[in-house]
């Protein structure tokens, strides 16, 4: 007798389950310069169906205060009517809130800045020729929607002009961190709350303040799933995994770990975690150590860069483990990374090539062509942000 499929989710991005936040809890300890969130939500009778390694897409608002502080540069009292995203008019204050980006400018905003400004907009005019690229987008960091319509108020926008300058505001994809076998009716996140300072003003990162901050417990959170069919465990429960995540990068992980766990996979897994000190960013701790206890996870490499006075990444755990990495690879083991695009996965392809250059005996080319071809056997995947 053949057991049908579960039938597909009536949820989806145009139509996102409003799931109830079960969990907002705090990993960072005292003393961490950065605040990092673990978050359960609730999928109990959505019918949405996950695997590890896919992404949960996240419908955030915007800050009602930032809102408000943009209403009062536009002279406008927030009941006047725009069209929202979908061209339906609504007031302008709910608009601001669920329908437009109104933190990083778009490039029709700036354009309308700079054409209505006057002479105080000749600087801004001057960076938008094409050849000054690199220098307006050096310019424009740290600065936002609010910063251009204070810093040049005689310029005036009715509602409608404004909303047509912004962008759609866009769902945000997190990693998932959780395993469905382990949790059937929970989906799990790890995410660093964004605060910084910029040009005077405290700035806040949209979805990861919505969540730490705006969502009170049981609040229908509007999610989705993005699947990530690139990054998925090996099909064989037995072949081996190398995990590389450091900071917010080993949410993924954590997933894998528990979809292992929890389906009796015989595979070794071996990860590399990393953050600044382990006294207070040592995420999921507990855990991962029941989890090395346990004998799910086989090898377990920290490295904490701020707990000596020379940085410690991962990718010098990688180099001083080099040996067995090699074996690992050439065993069939997978490899994973997550985490940072900028500087992270760089670091960690970089240190890649010199393992399989010295350890393999290969030329820098030959080299290469190894990590291409693990690529091409889908044995190195990468998930960077």
């Amino acid at each position: 007798m053949s057991t049908s499929a579960p039938a597909a989710s009536v949820y989806s991005r145009k139509n996102p389950f409003p799931a109830p936040l079960l969990v907002n809890r705090k990993l960072t300890l005292e003393g961490s310069e950065k605040e990092t969130r673990h978050f359960e939500l609730s999928l109990k009778d959505s019918g949405l169906q996950y695997e590890v390694g896919d992404s949960l897409g996240v419908l955030a608002t915007n800050c009602p205060e930032l809102v408000q502080d943009i209403l009062h540069a536009l002279h406008c009292s927030g009941e006047e009517m725009a069209p929202g995203n979908d061209g339906t008019p609504k007031p302008l204050r709910e608009v601001l809130i669920r329908d437009y980006q109104i933190t990083q400018p778009s490039k029709q905003f700036i354009q309308a800045v700079a054409e209505r400004g006057g002479e105080a907009s000749s600087f801004l005019r001057e960076m938008l020729d094409p050849l000054r690229k690199a220098e307006l987008e050096k310019y424009l960091w740290g600065l936002e929607v609010i910063d251009f319509l204070l810093g040049h108020s005689s310029i005036r926008f009715t509602p409608e002009e404004f909303v047509k300058l912004l962008r759609k505001l866009q769902p945000r994809l997190y990693s998932i961190a959780s395993s469905q076998k382990a949790f059937p009716d929970e989906v799990h996140l790890t995410i660093a709350t964004v605060h910084y300072e910029s040009h005077g003003r405290r700035r806040k990162g949209v979805a990861s303040t919505y969540l730490a901050e705006r969502c009170d417990e049981g609040a229908p959170t509007p999610v989705f799933i993005h699947s990530a069919k690139g990054f998925r465990l090996p099909e064989d429960g037995n072949t081996p995994i190398i995990m590389v995540g450091p900071g917010t990068g080993v949410a993924p992980f954590r997933a894998y770990l528990q979809d292992r766990q929890a389906s009796g996979a015989g595979g070794r897994n071996w990860l590399f975690f990393g953050e600044q000190r382990s006294k207070c960013d040592f995420l999921y701790k507990d855990e991962m150590e029941a989890m090395q206890a346990s004998g799910v996870l086989t090898r377990f490499d920290t490295a904490f860069s701020r707990d000596q006075t020379h940085k410690i990444y991962v990718q010098h755990r990688m180099a001083e483990n080099a040996a067995d990495i090699w074996k690992w690879l050439e065993e069939g083991a997978h490899l994973f990374v997550c985490g940072d695009a900028e500087r992270m996965a760089k670091d960690v392809d970089a240190q890649l090539l010199e393992i399989v250059q010295k350890q393999g005996g290969m030329q820098p080319e030959q080299a290469a062509e190894y990590v291409e071809n693990l690529k091409k056997q889908k044995r190195y995947k990468r998930d960077v942000y």
